[in-house]
């Protein structure tokens, strides 16, 4: 497929000047493949040895294959004070294995008066030379206009001379840049238009239009946008949106936006369906919790919590939903919480694969509305409320009868706290008695009780906590408010939520972690994932 529009990945290199933001060269590589599977055409990687993890990351990759994307190497023009064949940063890009280098360089007569004090004309001349030189090494060269906006805005004739001057030398595309995301939408519009215009009508073989927009004033993804709208074809931004100060462009946004719903061809669809997994795994690695707000790719993107919204998406999704979940690897979560109707009771169940009568449902709704009015959320605890579901259509055995529990948490005077948990059950008419030792109350508890029913469920062997949140909900009474324990439990397929609810911390804890392992054992979890249902945690331990 020919794209109509190239995506421009510089999360390794913009990205990382996120505050917080940090790979190796080996986490780098990951994304770098991560970028290619989904079907980023240009990866920009970074300065070729500014730095001894930059030439890391270049030796790897010189030996790497990739599929579909191009690495790019990124530069500046040329000294002032010398030319361009005498300057060491652009004889690196030269020498580097990379088949595509990025220069910058200055649009912004203000930027050329107060920062680098060079003359307008010596400007035009370092950025011609620059652009030359790499060509005649046989590079292809993208020349990003630094503050183009601002420098057309304050001097569109000298702004335009700045792309002229590399399109003339030869570079395939003159990228137009929002350096501190101050533009808006209608002046980014304006000015693309007037450098396609004139920059963009030359013959066969002149340069395409690129944009490069941040996120200052919240417009970052919108800028792209109107300059693609206006003839931009390339996109510059990073994953998930990382970068200095608010960050860039967001390409997670940007790339479904463009092939659903401006028609553009940009990847395959199957590619396209890879987004939700590639943005988490892109997190992941720069170990950064994923936005559950994200568009397309966020948890809640298409969550649905009003009756009257879920009673839309049960008749046709397309009431409620802009896009198709799947076309972008998402999933459709249905969230339940006082306000849902038995539209929204019937679907999980339906999720659930449980046959619910409508006075049923009415059952549930009223326990919902009950249990939220003291302190219960089921929005995130979806695994509590299957089992609820569960409860009211009489489809429920419990995993064991509780006799009692104990929890003694012991510091000695070497400042060793040791905690450890007894816990007396009875499962299948026999009684077990397990004793644990854990680094946390939860922990021992989830080992005391896991020891004591793992014989007669050795799936819950699998099951894995992995988030643990409490929340106190009437803070004004101190130590003895009521707590909200919400805990995720995953078996490495698919991840639910449990949640409980006491003034005591501990018994909360029990009831949610019971909740978790008995939602682990529903038909459809056992067997390996209950469609419908998504969530994400981090590890935990020490509770």
């Amino acid at each position: 497929m020919v794209p109509q529009v190239q995506l421009y990945d510089t999360t390794l290199r913009d990205g990382m000047q996120g505050e917080g933001m940090s790979l190796s060269a080996d986490e780098k590589l990951r994304v770098a493949h991560a970028l290619d599977a989904l079907g980023v055409h240009l990866i920009e990687a970074g300065f070729p040895s500014s730095n001894p993890k930059e030439d890391e990351l270049f030796e790897l990759l010189s030996r790497e294959r990739f599929e579909y994307a191009e690495i790019v190497a990124f530069g500046m023009t040329r000294r002032r004070d010398r030319s361009a064949d005498d300057d060491p940063s652009l004889r690196l890009l030269a020498d580097c294995f990379a088949p595509v280098c990025t220069l910058v360089g200055k649009t912004w007569r203000l930027h050329l008066e107060k920062v680098t004090r060079v003359d307008p004309e010596e400007n035009l001349r370092m950025i011609a030379e620059s652009v030359a030189f790499l060509r005649t090494r046989g590079k292809r060269v993208i020349y990003d206009a630094e503050h183009f906006f601002d420098g057309f805005r304050h001097d569109p004739a000298y702004a335009l001379r700045c792309l002229h001057a590399a399109a003339g030398a030869g570079a395939e595309n003159v990228t137009l840049c929002d350096t501190n995301g101050s533009s808006l939408p209608s002046q980014v519009a304006e000015a693309t238009a007037a450098v396609a215009a004139e920059v963009g009508a030359s013959p066969v073989g002149g340069p395409s239009l690129g944009i490069h927009t941040h996120d200052d004033a919240g417009c970052g993804v919108a800028n792209a946008l109107a300059a693609v709208e206006r003839g931009a074809q390339l996109v510059q931004g990073t994953m998930n949106g990382y970068g200095e100060r608010c960050g860039n462009a967001n390409l997670v946004t940007i790339l479904p936006t463009l092939q659903l719903k401006l028609g553009l061809s940009c990847v395959e669809p199957e590619r396209l369906a890879r987004l939700t997994e590639t943005a988490h795994l892109v997190d992941e690695i720069c170990n950064v919790a994923p936005n559950p707000d994200q568009p397309y790719v966020g948890r809640n993107a298409f969550a649905h919590k009003g009756g009257m919204h879920v009673a839309g998406v049960v008749r046709d999704a397309r009431t409620f939903e802009h896009v198709e979940p799947a076309d972008v690897g998402n999933d459709r979560a249905l969230l339940v919480s006082e306000l849902s109707g038995k539209g929204t009771v019937h679907a999980r169940a339906e999720q659930s694969g449980v046959a619910l009568a409508d006075d049923a449902a009415g059952r549930v709704i009223e326990r919902v509305k009950a249990l939220e009015s003291t302190g219960y959320q089921f929005e995130a605890a979806d695994g509590s409320f299957d089992l609820l579901i569960r409860r009211e259509s009489g489809d429920y055995e419990p995993l064991f009868r509780l006799e009692s529990f104990r929890v003694i948490v012991e510091k000695r005077e070497t400042g060793r706290v040791e905690t450890e948990a007894t816990i007396k059950i009875w499962v299948d008419g026999e009684r077990q008695v397990r004793t644990a030792e854990g680094n946390g109350p939860v922990h021992a508890l989830d080992r005391a009780l896991r020891g004591a029913i793992g014989a007669t469920y050795p799936h819950l062997r699998d099951l894995e906590l992995v988030n643990f949140k409490v929340r106190i909900l009437d803070e004004a009474k101190g130590t003895g408010a009521v707590t909200r324990v919400l805990l995720d439990m995953s078996d490495g397929v698919d991840t639910w939520g449990a949640i409980g609810v006491s003034e005591n911390v501990i018994e909360a804890s029990w009831d949610a972690l019971v909740d978790s392992l008995e939602a682990g054992m529903l038909p459809g979890r056992a067997q390996g994932g209950l469609a419908g249902v998504t969530s994400e945690g981090a590890a935990v331990s020490g509770r």
